[in-house]
């Protein structure tokens, strides 16, 4: 049957092949000849590679190519072309390859790198994205100017560490200040962190002799590989192949290109031979990209009646060595960095900065998990500074049908509601009543400390006297936070999905596209729709997995939580164009108009007398009458979109409409702090999001979830480290943490507001990043409310969260 196929429950349909190792990765491929690569990497942060020596390894046995970055006049990059694809003269972050060498066994390989004997001249580290914007800072690219990029969107700056500066300016922040009866100004700062996906990256290549190329990657677009490789080796796109299999997670750091220009070559130099390489996971943290970290200034103005008149934010985004995607994450994050405010005067500048650090690519969230920890920390400081309740504060503010986002885009009753979504998580965490079984007198409006141990003789005593939410007990604090979110797909204004339903012989179905599915169950949810559309029952349609440029229709990328909403909206134009074309058929072999048809259930029948029905068996492949005579032919469905209404953002005001759809959310969090070591439990996290319509609930309560423990991860554990010459520290499993189950608040609560979009298909908005964003915040706003510290530095670890409530603590 093909009813309530919309907003059920249906399991993932790579469930099975996932769980019992049938599903086939890049690593797990094996193709005849083929070699295999390691590379070499940078021991320092920065530094001028004076001479490579690589005859050693040239001249060990099984070794077929030896690559250098002399080798390789080639740089790639999305949005701004700055990376070689081996360092060219010049290495800027520790773990940056130098030179790669193919082999026929990967123990050969490696044997071969320790052979390639590299002269380097150490040159000074910049590892302080402020300090990088001082006038006598060292260059990270003396020949910045010099690079390709985007003209008109981004604006690099030769002489200078800046990869991009977006400006944005809303009426007249400078004036508003003086009308404001408080003004409070506050820096925060968040470390580079690993996506640490469970599949590291992984490519094949063979470069064949007639000078074509074919690619096997575990990438987050085949396009976009191919495009930014003809691009960088100046080839033909119909030169190039790429496939994705499946893909085990990405969280972005697979987005755009990164290994496969490199194996490509290898393959080249030797002798058209395929080589795979897989990067270890010590690779992955010192050698492939990370999350960026954040410099960020916060300065609002507010009049007695808690209503926000002015913001300056100024944002300084530590790109690492290469800002090719970089770039676009200031950009994305200029213009929602104010949060879901309504506020008539703004002033931002948000800077992408190089560094000599490992480079900062797309993760999920795209810069808003990033930003909003400053702006969720600066929305509870300015709510205590005016004694007003934090849920009462943001409620004046947050912006409504009839109000303007900072670029100008007028919100909608389609835009959703984030008032809706803060008001079921307060509801849900029971705001203003007393937390948990914590013996606390108040958790409301009162303030008062709770009854139990006292704090620590030298903690801060500055516990808000409005909106206080905690109670203490045995050493321990329960407190209770807020915070809201919002996001948009960061996406050029001409991206574009496609679709093709190709009917079998059986009717059923194969539903082709180029969205990758690395974990968020896009596949299942896709395969409702074209079920949903076709009319027929969900285990009737084949998604095809792999992605292949030669065969699969055109996607731009899967990234910015908009596939829901672009590629749906191309399987329904598929299944229209599919539908008609059944019609059509079934009119001619009927004798009636195709508009007297109506489809079910794999049957197409006249409205007014179905018992005149042919079978979809009867129709998708031709028609035959009984004379013989036939017509039609097969069924392929042909659909697509692009973002529509969208528009490039004036480059000194910031004011534009970059957002095809508004992702609003919020969490509400109940904690308990162990005054005596720091620790932090999650005894309760609700998470709301106005999701338009859900199409599949299992699904969106699992990204929910999922991505609200992440963000755990990125509140109280995770950061990279480094020592004084820029070495980082921790690039393992072993010394980077990420949550276990341990970590795992008791109960997660997610929420779907269903406020439609109408532009999305159903109504449907995409969630996959937003459950991570404004964790961190939550987390911080209870510590907070529990024990009048405030941190401004993530991560929130015990050892931070310790030493500020201990001050004359030292950390030896």
């Amino acid at each position: 049957m093909t009813e309530n196929l919309i907003g059920g429950s249906f399991p993932r349909i790579d469930g099975v092949e996932k769980v019992t190792g049938s599903a086939t990765y890049a690593a797990d491929m094996k193709l005849p000849g083929m070699l295999y690569a390691r590379l070499l990497t940078s021991p320092h942060a920065h530094a001028t590679i004076r001479d490579i020596n690589t005859e050693k390894a040239k001249a060990l046995y099984g070794v077929k190519a030896v690559l250098t970055g002399a080798d390789l006049p080639y740089r790639v990059g999305l949005y701004m072309v700055d990376k070689p694809v081996l360092a060219d003269g010049k290495a800027r972050y520790f773990g940056e390859p130098v030179a790669a060498v193919a082999a026929i066994s990967e123990e050969i390989a490696e044997e071969a790198v320790k052979l390639i004997e590299v002269d380097y001249e150490p040159l000074e580290p910049v590892l302080d994205a402020k300090k990088a914007l001082e006038a006598d800072a060292p260059l990270v690219h003396p020949d910045l100017d010099s690079y390709e990029c985007i003209r008109g969107v981004f604006c690099p700056k030769g002489g200078t560490n800046i990869a991009n500066h977006f400006r944005l300016k809303k009426g007249d922040a400078e004036e508003a200040f003086t009308r404001c009866d408080k003004i409070i100004e506050n820096e925060f700062y968040v470390p580079q962190v690993q996506h640490v996906p469970m599949e590291t990256h992984a490519s094949i290549a063979h470069w064949k002799p007639k000078g074509n190329i074919e690619i096997w990657t575990s990438a987050q677009s085949p396009f976009a590989v191919r495009h930014l490789l003809s691009v960088a080796l100046g080839m033909s796109q119909s030169m190039i192949r790429v496939v994705v299999p499946y893909l085990g997670g990405a969280f972005g750091g697979k987005a755009g290109i990164h290994l496969e220009p490199l194996v490509a070559l290898l393959s080249k130099a030797a002798g058209y031979r395929p080589v795979r390489i897989v990067a270890t996971r010590e690779q992955e943290f010192m050698t492939l990209p990370c999350r960026q970290g954040l410099h960020a200034r916060v300065k609002t103005g507010v009049n007695a009646e808690g209503r926000i008149l002015s913001q300056e934010i100024e944002y300084i985004w530590d790109a690492g060595a290469y800002a090719d995607y970089g770039v676009n994450i200031g950009r994305a994050s200029g213009y929602s960095g104010a949060g879901p405010y309504e506020i008539d005067n703004v002033k931002m500048d948000s800077l992408t900065v190089y560094t000599t650090k490992p480079f900062g690519t797309a993760y999920r969230g795209f810069g808003h998990v990033e930003l909003f920890w400053a702006i969720e920390s600066q929305m509870d400081i300015v709510a205590q500074e005016l004694k007003m309740d934090p849920v009462e504060f943001r409620m004046k503010n947050l912006l409504k049908p009839g109000a303007t986002t900072i670029t100008g885009e007028e919100i909608t009753k389609y835009t959703g509601s984030v008032r809706k979504c803060l008001e079921e998580v307060a509801k849900e965490i029971k705001w203003g009543e007393t937390c948990g079984d914590g013996g606390g007198e108040t958790c409301g409006d009162g303030g008062a400390r709770g009854r139990g141990e006292s704090a620590p003789a030298d903690a801060p005593t500055n516990a808000p006297t409005n909106g206080r939410h905690g109670s203490r007990s045995k050493g321990k604090v329960r407190a209770k936070g807020i915070a809201v979110l919002h996001k948009a797909p960061a996406m050029p204004p001409n991206t574009a999905s496609s679709a093709i339903m190709k009917f079998n012989e059986d009717a059923t179905v194969d539903l082709l596209v180029s969205g990758i599915d690395y974990g968020q169950g896009t596949a299942t949810s896709l395969s409702q729709i074209a079920a949903h559309e076709l009319k027929l029952p969900f285990e009737r349609i084949h998604f095809i997995w792999n992605k292949d440029t030669d065969f699969s229709p055109y996607d731009w990328q899967t990234v910015a939580s908009r596939f829901t909403v672009m590629g749906g909206l191309s399987i329904i134009k598929a299944a229209e164009d599919a539908t008609r074309q059944i019609k059509d058929v079934a009119a001619e072999a009927l004798n009636v108009k195709p508009d007297a048809l109506e489809v079910k259930d794999g049957v197409v029948f006249v409205k007014e007398d179905p018992s005149l029905a042919l079978d979809y068996t009867d129709v998708v492949m031709g028609y035959k009458f009984d004379n013989g005579n036939s017509i039609g032919g097969p069924v392929i469905g042909r659909g697509n979109y692009i973002a529509e209404g969208l528009t490039n953002l004036d480059p000194e005001t910031g004011q534009g409409l970059p957002a095809l759809n508004w992702t609003y959310g919020a969490h509400a969090v109940e904690i308990e702090v162990d005054t005596r070591t720091g620790d932090i439990e999650i005894l309760k996290l609700a998470s709301a999001f106005d999701v338009g319509k859900v199409i599949n609930e299992g699904l969106c309560r699992g990204q929910v979830i999922g991505g609200c423990v992440q963000g755990v991860g990125s509140a109280i554990h995770e950061q990279y480290i480094y020592d004084k010459a820029g070495r980082l520290l921790n690039a393992s499993l072993t010394d980077y943490k990420i949550p276990t189950v341990k970590d795992i608040p008791h109960e997660i609560t997610p929420i779907f507001v269903e406020t439609p979009h109408d532009k999305g298909p159903f109504g449907a908005r995409g969630v996959a990043e937003h459950p991570m964003i404004s964790v961190p915040p939550v987390i911080a706003n209870a510590i907070f409310n529990g024990t009048g510290v405030r941190i401004k530095e993530l991560p929130l670890s015990p050892e931070r969260v310790f030493l500020a409530l201990n001050p004359g603590r030292s950390k030896t």
